[in-house]
């Protein structure tokens, strides 16, 4: 039955390769899509069939319950990750892969396979896994027509990849073990005028709350770059701030605020500048109150 299923995947597509170099056009069920994310020091692209819902129960009828799934519609979903990541808890060397899924009511396995050149799930090689592992499935209310692939809630460190349709959502955790290759970047990039990225580097140690005497070492230097730059001036409030140097925080504030005005960003600074005013005078009335 597998092989029949198979066959059949297989014939269409050759079909739908005939008929499109005879000149005839059709919209596809299951039309193929390619997203690349940017991701820590490098990018995922995953390359994917959507197959849709058209009135059918998926998960258990569509998509069978303990069988090898290829995570979409026609070929195995392809993913491309630029560098060595953690999947799902589990080491990934830089490189190309399939990614399977063996669904379940309660535990789904998540697998990505080094065997780029299969198309299904029908025999596909084990001993080319890369990596395995079982998440839980989550429920939905709201019933996801089309099946999705998405990269969400990226930071520096880690994202998530998420599969969803119908009424299940899979969450694959992935961290980028990347501190020291950034420090390394940043180091090199400090120590090579004459175009120095220090606003880069300040915002970077702010953002991840590290180092941050060194952001406010770096954020002087870029202000020395660009004196007028008011984007530059609100990162050093940010850093002044949450240093708990008051009068700089403020004096950086209102700098910001005042080289902002002939801008197209000029109220989202002066109310972003003005919140960070607020606090400072807050802190300062609370630190000196009135005799």
């Amino acid at each position: 039955m597998k092989r029949y299923i198979l066959s059949a995947v297989m014939l269409l597509v050759v079909a739908t390769s005939v008929f499109a170099q005879n000149g005839l056009v059709l919209p596809k069920l299951s039309p193929t899509t390619t997203i690349t994310q940017e991701f820590s020091l490098s990018s995922i692209d995953i390359s994917y069939s959507r197959p849709s819902m058209r009135g059918r129960k998926i998960f258990g009828n569509v998509v069978l319950y303990d069988v090898p799934w290829r995570t979409g519609a026609n070929a195995a979903t392809s993913i491309k990750i630029g560098e060595d990541l953690e999947i799902g808890g589990r080491r990934v060397k830089a490189g190309n892969y399939k990614l399977y899924t063996i669904p379940g009511k309660t535990s789904w396995e998540i697998i990505l396979s080094s065997a780029t050149g299969s198309m299904g799930a029908d025999g596909y090689p084990k001993e080319y896994d890369m990596a395995r592992f079982k998440v839980r499935p989550l429920r939905i209310n709201e019933a996801v027509q089309t099946f999705t692939i998405a990269i969400t809630d990226i930071e520096f460190t880690s994202c998530k990849i998420e599969l969803t349709w119908e009424n299940t959502k899979i969450v694959i955790p992935v961290v980028a073990k990347n501190q020291e290759a950034i420090k390394s970047n940043i180091d090199k990039a400090i120590n090579n005028p004459p175009t120095v990225p220090y606003f880069q580097a300040a915002a970077y140690y702010y953002e991840t709350n590290q180092k941050m005497e060194l952001a406010a070492k770096y954020v002087d230097m870029a202000i020395d770059q660009s004196p007028k730059a008011y984007y530059i001036w609100y990162l050093k409030a940010r850093i002044e701030k949450e240093l708990g140097h008051i009068e700089e925080g403020l004096a950086a504030a209102r700098k910001s605020i005042e080289l902002s005005k002939e801008s197209a960003h000029a109220l989202e600074y002066e109310h972003n500048n003005q919140k960070i005013i607020d606090y400072l005078n807050k802190r300062k009335r609370y630190n000196h109150p009135a005799e």
